[in-house]
């Protein structure tokens, strides 16, 4: 379940990054954010097809970080053994997702309808996530799903435009 969950969601972000880049003509950070809000600002790019870019690159981060859609790989994957999935909570796979979204933060800011979807399934995977943890007998999945609950409120505070409270 892991590894197709997370291919769904690269394959999103490739497709992301591609759209992007077809648009900007750069791979750059600071390039294409100051490329993408002028294309914007000036009305000469179809909205439409930077907002469907935008959620193709956030697809990529919540398959990542376990949000809402496609959160069914993390339970099942802590049920390896403990090295290895305090490794995957600690600082490896989850966090990759929401240090994506942090540092494509300037792009989302530029359309305001991404921020609305960011902040959305932030909520929906706290509330999700945290009651799936209470009912939950086996501790390791419990813990899963108490990992996945405070990935939302960290997605959540970057929907909401917070960089300083998502990461800090």
């Amino acid at each position: 379940k892991a590894f197709v969950t997370n291919r769904v969601g690269d394959f999103g972000l490739l497709l992301g990054i591609l759209g992007l880049y077809w648009v900007t003509g750069s791979f750059d950070f600071r390039d294409l954010f100051e490329i993408f809000k002028n294309l914007i600002n000036n009305n000469e790019v179809n909205l439409l097809f930077c907002l469907l870019c935008t959620l193709f690159l956030f697809a990529g981060a919540v398959a990542k970080s376990a949000q809402f859609p496609l959160h069914i790989w993390l339970p099942d994957a802590m049920e390896g053994p403990t090295p290895i999935s305090a490794l995957i909570h600690a600082a490896t796979m989850v966090a990759a997702g929401i240090f994506l979204v942090a540092r494509l933060l300037p792009l989302f800011r530029v359309i305001p309808y991404i921020m609305y979807v960011i902040a959305f399934i932030g909520i929906i995977t706290v509330l999700l996530g945290a009651t799936l943890a209470l009912a939950q007998k086996d501790i390791k999945r419990s813990l899963a799903y108490s990992t996945m609950s405070q990935l939302g409120y960290m997605m959540l505070a970057l929907g909401m435009g917070s960089y300083r409270a998502a990461l800090f």
